[in-house]
């Protein structure tokens, strides 16, 4: 098994910094389309919310990716998210929280499976505590974050107050079952 790169790749033109909890990715196949930029040859397209919305009624492409803006309303996707491969959840500010409650909407009660990032202006510190709210992988815009991660350093979390998305995570001794999941 390839080992991944300890420090963040060099960008190119279209190639965006990702990392996952076991390093950063040499690259990243998938492009946020604008009026400027559409997804090329072996590139996925990445859409806003509405905007994926339109094109889903079209078709039954399961390539395509959603990027969520704050005030989107995610429900809105719950129909095709069998159909989603990556929701990237927009961090315009390291202050603006509501990524963390999308987040936490689509994995406990819309049971998303597919790669959930994070993408803008994330510090070190929230990125434990969005693993735990069950995103896989980020594209992250600060600076000293990037740095940090490049160097493994994140922080632990002494103190939770909230269950995990994630089933294999226990908290204090006791894991915590996912909502709407059956027994004791």
């Amino acid at each position: 098994m390839a080992t991944l790169p300890s420090k963040p790749p060099e960008t190119g033109k279209h190639m965006t910094k990702i990392w996952k909890e076991t390093g950063f990715v040499d690259s990243d196949i998938w492009v946020t389309e604008t009026e400027e930029r559409t997804a090329g040859e072996g590139e996925k397209a990445l859409l806003p919310l509405e905007a994926f919305l339109e094109a889903v009624a079209d078709t039954n492409d399961i390539g395509l990716g959603v990027l969520v803006a704050p005030a989107d309303d995610v429900k809105k996707l719950e129909p095709h998210l069998d159909r989603i491969a990556l929701i990237a959840v927009a961090f315009p500010a390291f202050n603006d929280g509501r990524g963390f409650s999308h987040a936490t909407l689509l994995r406990e009660r819309l049971a998303y499976t597919g790669e959930l990032r994070a993408v803008g202006d994330v510090l070190i510190d929230q990125v434990p505590l969005m693993l735990r709210t069950g995103f896989d992988s980020f594209a992250v815009t600060n600076p000293v974050a990037q740095r940090r991660l490049a160097e493994n350093c994140l922080t632990g979390v002494a103190q939770r107050y909230q269950p995990t998305a994630r089933e294999s995570q226990a908290v204090d001794g006791f894991s915590w079952r996912r909502l709407g999941s059956t027994g004791a």
